[in-house]
């Protein structure tokens, strides 16, 4: 098995990416965090798998999409990232997380909608 580091994940600033992820046919934007801080305010049109459950629910993610992942301040984006680069799936680390999205003004909604639990 290649064993990944996070110097070779790929990093994007917050205002690199759009507002909102609910029309974004190629892309998906992954949040990782638990069910509190997800309710607590999220990104518009974000698929919410808290990090402990990715193992179970890889069938959700589509292989062919840009796939984003964020967190609160990154670090479980990047352990999730090192977990899914061994099974095969790409993706982009969102820089600074939540915090970082808020810092920038970037919206957030509210609430559990989104992800039926």
């Amino acid at each position: 098995m290649e064993i990944v580091t996070m110097g070779d994940i790929t990093q994007v600033p917050v205002t690199d990416l759009p507002d909102d992820f609910t029309h974004t046919a190629d892309a998906v934007m992954l949040d990782v965090r638990e069910d509190d801080e997800w309710a607590s305010g999220h990104i518009r049109g974000a698929v919410h798998i808290p990090m402990a459950e990715i193992p179970g629910r890889l069938g959700e993610l589509d292989p062919d999409a840009d796939l984003y992942v964020v967190c609160h301040s990154s670090g479980r984006s990047m352990r999730v990232l090192q977990y899914l680069a061994q099974v095969g799936y790409d993706g982009i680390c969102v820089r600074g997380g939540m915090l970082a999205w808020q810092e920038h003004g970037k919206p957030v909604e509210f609430g559990t909608g989104g992800d039926a639990h």
